[in-house]
């Protein structure tokens, strides 16, 4: 029986408006993601580079963009965290015990954190024996890495653990430890589902 349940965050709690952030960048001149921003993104994710030379990165490509201009672009990520997800995990959480890991950066959780409230964002933390951010790990989903440290760390049977991410990559490497996992399909299914989707007892 299940008694563990490690959650993503973007697309599983908050929404994630990837068009609009796209756009945004359209807009400062940057038409799409290369593949050097992408390297660039994987690295400030796992915390080898700062905040400043993340968002210099950009300017390589979009010059006449100031700091804050980016910095804007790229939270516009960061959407909606709809209070029925909080209060489902809420309640989750008198019963398992839970885990966040996320592959995120500061930039986004200062975001998250400004836009919700400390009222908010110090109740959905609560609900978590442990908040895992990538950027403070030095590591990041999918490797494997990352999920044998939260399993040792905490002492987890990986058979009795589930895994939640929107991502096939990550859950597959979770998967690969014996880790049950729950590939949620972002527009088609809402973590809310998870006793339907994965019929859990409550």
């Amino acid at each position: 029986m299940i008694n563990t349940i490690i959650f993503d965050f973007g697309d599983i709690f908050i929404n994630l408006e990837k068009e609009a952030q796209i756009e945004a960048f359209k807009k400062l001149g940057l038409p799409e993601p290369n593949e050097y921003l992408i390297a660039q993104n994987d690295l400030f994710e796992k915390g080898k580079i700062s905040e400043l030379e993340f968002i210099e990165s950009f300017q390589k490509y979009i010059p006449n963009a100031d700091v804050h201009e980016i910095r804007k672009a790229w939270n516009s990520i960061i959407g909606e965290f709809p209070l029925y997800r909080l209060e489902f995990l809420q309640l989750l959480s008198h019963k398992y015990r839970l885990f966040l890991l996320t592959n995120t950066d500061e930039i986004h959780i200062s975001r998250f954190e400004h836009m919700t409230g400390v009222s908010f964002f110090s109740d959905f933390y609560q609900c978590f024996e442990k908040v895992y951010y990538s950027y403070e790990m030095g590591m990041r989903k999918p490797d494997s890495e990352i999920f044998s440290f939260i399993i040792n760390k905490h002492d987890l049977s990986p058979k009795r653990t589930l895994f939640v991410d929107d991502k096939k990559v990550n859950t597959d490497a979770a998967a690969e430890l014996g880790i049950h996992v729950w590939n949620l399909q972002v527009g088609q299914e809402d973590v809310v589902d998870l006793f339907q989707q994965k019929h859990l007892p409550l």
